[in-house]
């Protein structure tokens, strides 16, 4: 049986962990949202100074977006898909391509629902990307089990976590 989703309280308590990381290490983030549509720029946004370290984010939901803002290559949306591992990654260098005074990036993709893609991968399938600028990327991935909703909170939670992992010159 799957946890439920996470809450309000769950996704505020992350971005308030995060913030004073980023502070602390001078650090400027800024994000690439496919699935979560803008949702972790929302919420990292909401608290008070967050222009002290969240510089915004390209919401690329549409792969062609992918491929001309973030400049991820046409051959990755492809194969292995939009939803991969190498996806994540590219998204990532596009982040910090547009955003050069960006310290660290973080980057969402996932299949939220209700259907899987054409090749099979299912429903919930998430990979979340994080680095810091010219090191080499943390990536995850996870099959959340929730509805839609569900599940585009479980991968904004996810890329908050990862963040405050390693920010601040965290692991």
């Amino acid at each position: 049986m799957p946890t439920d989703p996470p809450s309000d309280a769950d996704l505020r308590d992350a971005v308030r962990r995060l913030a004073p990381l980023l502070r602390a290490g001078d650090e400027q983030l800024a994000v690439a949202e496919s699935c979560t549509g803008g949702f972790i720029g929302h919420l990292v946004s909401d608290i008070p100074e967050a222009s002290d370290h969240f510089l915004g984010g390209i919401i690329s939901y549409s792969n062609a977006v992918k491929e001309r803002l973030l400049r991820v290559p046409h051959a990755l949306i492809d194969k292995p898909g939009p939803v991969s591992e190498e996806v994540a990654t590219a998204m990532l260098e596009g982040v910090f391509e547009r955003f050069p005074s960006a310290s660290i990036a973080l980057a969402v993709t996932c299949l939220a629902g209700p259907q899987g893609s054409d090749d099979g991968k299912p429903v919930g399938l998430t990979y979340v990307g994080m680095a810091h600028r010219d090191e080499s990327p943390h990536i995850r991935s996870y099959v959340f089990e929730h509805d839609r909703d569900g599940n585009k909170r479980a991968a904004a939670l996810a890329a908050l976590e990862l963040a405050a992992q390693h920010a601040g010159g965290g692991g």
